[in-house]
């Protein structure tokens, strides 16, 4: 399953960013057995959010999946339901990464 969903996310070059496609978010919730209403759940959403995100429209407008959907999705399907940041270390300097690392790079 894992190299499956890896496949999915498609890298925009412009954007930068991974984006899911209503096709693929509904083969990723089937492919977990889930129900719409279990989707939302599970990410935290309500269930006509899940029915949007399917449809990829919501009245009558063309609709994204956000990436932070998408990385949930990601990670729950390879298991991950919670994250303890504690294991991080508490850098005062640390700085977020700049443009200059592009996902390429991963």
């Amino acid at each position: 399953m894992k190299r499956y969903f890896s496949g999915i996310f498609e890298l925009r070059q412009e954007e930068r960013r991974a984006t899911l496609t209503p096709d693929d978010f509904r083969r990723w919730r089937k492919s977990l057995g889930l129900k719409q209403k279990d989707a939302a759940r599970v990410l935290g959403l309500k269930k006509r959010i899940i029915q949007y995100y399917e449809k990829g429209k919501r009245d009558g407008k063309q609709i994204t999946i956000p990436l932070t959907v998408a990385l949930a999705c990601y990670a729950i399907a390879n298991g991950i339901y919670e994250y303890d940041a504690s294991e991080l270390s508490d850098q005062s300097d640390a700085s977020p990464p700049d443009e200059s690392h592009s996902a390429e790079a991963c």
